[in-house]
């Protein structure tokens, strides 16, 4: 494999990996403020109609982040096929995902 290959294989190992877990952070952020305009609506006792223009432009933005995740990915998987083809990598295992200093624990007990 030429050094040039090699290069751009590991400066893409680091930034898809980033870019994967940037996209699900953003999603996790959307998600926790559609919880809490809701949740104030609700504690407030406002009308249900109060901020829906607000809640339906999030969901649009929640759900652009869901296309772009989707989109990521199949980069992903079209990156593994060129990453076979030009450097002869075999590509069963991507490199780990993006490392982060944030405590998930917070956000997993959200899902559980």
């Amino acid at each position: 494999m030429s050094y040039e290959i090699k290069k751009a294989k590991d400066q893409i190992g680091q930034d898809m990996p980033h870019t994967e877990y940037s996209i699900d952070q953003a999603l996790v952020s959307v998600s926790d403020l559609m919880s809490t305009l809701v949740k104030a609506r609700l504690s407030t006792g406002v009308p249900a109609s109060t901020g829906q223009a607000a809640i339906l432009r999030l969901a649009k933005a929640q759900m652009a982040l869901v296309d772009a995740s989707n989109d990521v990915l199949r980069v992903h998987g079209e990156l593994k096929k060129i990453g076979k083809e030009y450097a002869g990598l075999d590509m069963h295992e991507c490199p780990p995902a993006a490392q982060t200093s944030i405590d998930e624990s917070s956000h997993l007990s959200v899902v559980s």
